[in-house]
């Protein structure tokens, strides 16, 4: 299954540890967006470190699945035109 995730997170320390728990996980679309194909047990981690690193009061965290037929729909212009992705499921480690 292919997932957008996406934060805002006001604090620079918790901001660079998402962005690199996010980094295992899936590339990185634009500065605080990530695109991951990822098998649900392997999402259900990734959400629960995330959910360790975040600090609820003050930062967000936004995941957003994509059905077969959405991603059939993506649309990417620039630099993201080049980005390949793949519709394969990608493990990281």
């Amino acid at each position: 299954m292919r997932y957008v995730i996406c934060y805002d997170i006001p604090c620079d320390k918790r901001r660079r540890r998402i962005a690199d728990c996010l980094e295992g996980y899936g590339d990185r679309i634009q500065g605080s967006v990530f695109e991951a194909v990822l098998d649900t047990d392997l999402f259900d981690i990734c959400m629960e470190e995330l959910d360790d690193l975040q600090k609820p009061t003050e930062d967000s965290i936004v995941a957003y699945r994509l059905c077969a037929a959405c991603e059939k729909e993506i649309i990417r212009l620039g630099l993201a035109k080049g980005l390949d992705i793949g519709n394969e499921e990608m493990y990281f480690v």
